[in-house]
């Protein structure tokens, strides 16, 4: 064949058989790249979408998988329900905690991360990366949780507030770690459980803590607040702790306004001093248990009948303190047993204003007198 004879493709042709191959490649590789480094992207994306955020990926390289900051100085974050994907990039931004918000925008889109961003407090730390944040902001689920022991509250009150709490322990684990402690503390004789020993506060606690980790945790707070002083005030009362203890649980079911607890201690202790048996309400209660008509652990009023229960926990039959507390007691009851009021008193009955104080006397006379008209 001659050279005159020869066929040649026109150079628009070859221009656009490369431009051609290029976006083949292109189509197939760009998105492989991308995937490699920041996962597959979202099935809701389009080829030409796809291609595009992939695009953007390979774009702003280390702007994705840098932490902004050091991995200290934790701040907290909120989303309001219905705010736009943009506009957290943005608060984002400004606080610190990423570098590009434009950049992380377009990542939510490219994985779909966009779409599950939940309004909710977060606590965020600069040392994430913006991938790793696009993941966090996915459950606004706080890793710790707000757990409140209220002073009072008898073991069964603690178990019940758990189904609400957060927590990942259930009531029955909760109980039966809390009757059988795994302490090895003095306070704390072999074989009682650790009513009256889980120490009232708001504690944050990580929510997968297990039972018996929650109930050493309580105790170990109790024995942070039992100091020397507290110690040496029971002794002087002649009680260890154990009965201090017991003592000071009654009188924080007992005492209704705080500044009358260190005199009503008085009552119990010049009580326990003259032989004569406590009396007291609560311990009734607690014998008694449930109270399914109130739906209350701590049944009022209560009856004749429900005085002469047959139990050890019945003060009115028994002389001397119950067999153990009867629940968990405040800082200020304990400090109430240990400097009790100086008194004479015997007998103790509520006011008939509503105000939740108390009537007091020396006499069994005078505390007939005290009585409601």
């Amino acid at each position: 064949m001659s050279p005159r004879e020869r066929t040649y493709l026109p150079i628009g042709c070859i221009g656009l058989l490369i431009l051609l191959i290029v976006a083949f490649v292109a189509v197939l590789v760009i998105p492989m790249l991308a995937e490699q480094t920041y996962g597959p992207p979202a099935e809701t994306l389009g080829g030409l979408q796809r291609l595009q955020y992939s695009t953007l990926m390979l774009w702003h390289d280390g702007q994705l998988t840098r932490p902004a900051g050091a991995a200290n100085g934790e701040q907290e974050f909120s989303i309001s329900s219905g705010e736009p994907p943009a506009a957290v990039a943005a608060r984002l931004e400004q606080a610190g905690l990423i570098k590009d918000a434009g950049a992380f925008r377009d990542y939510l889109i490219y994985s779909g991360l966009d779409i599950g961003i939940q309004a909710g407090q977060y606590t965020l730390n600069p040392g994430l990366s913006p991938m790793q944040l696009a993941e966090r902001l996915q459950d606004a689920t706080p890793a710790q949780v707000k757990f409140v022991v209220l002073p009072g509250w008898r073991l069964e009150e603690v178990a019940a507030s758990l189904p609400t709490s957060g927590l990942n322990v259930t009531p029955d684990e909760f109980l039966a770690a809390a009757r059988d402690p795994r302490a090895n503390l003095d306070f704390l004789p072999s074989g009682k459980g650790a009513e009256g020993f889980l120490f009232p506060d708001q504690y944050t606690l990580p929510r997968a803590i297990q039972a018996d980790q929650l109930v050493s945790l309580l105790i170990s707070h109790f024995s942070v607040a039992l100091t020397q002083e507290l110690r040496d005030g029971f002794s002087r009362q002649g009680l260890d702790v154990y009965q201090a203890v017991t003592l000071a649980s009654i009188v924080q079911r007992e005492a209704v306004q705080e500044d009358e607890r260190p005199v009503i201690a008085s009552v119990f202790l010049n009580r326990l001093a003259a032989g004569m048996a406590l009396g007291a309400d609560p311990t009734i209660q607690f014998a008694l248990g449930f109270d399914a008509s109130s739906g209350s652990w701590w049944k009022s009023p209560l009856s004749a009948d429900d005085l002469a229960v047959d139990s050890l926990y019945n003060t009115y039959k028994n002389p001397g303190l119950p067999p153990g507390p009867i629940a968990s007691p405040s800082l200020s009851a304990l400090q109430a047993v240990a400097n009790p009021a100086q008194t004479a008193y015997l007998y103790f009955r509520a006011r008939c204003d509503g105000s939740g104080r108390h009537a007091f006397a020396e006499t069994y006379e005078q505390h007939l007198k005290n009585a409601c008209p």
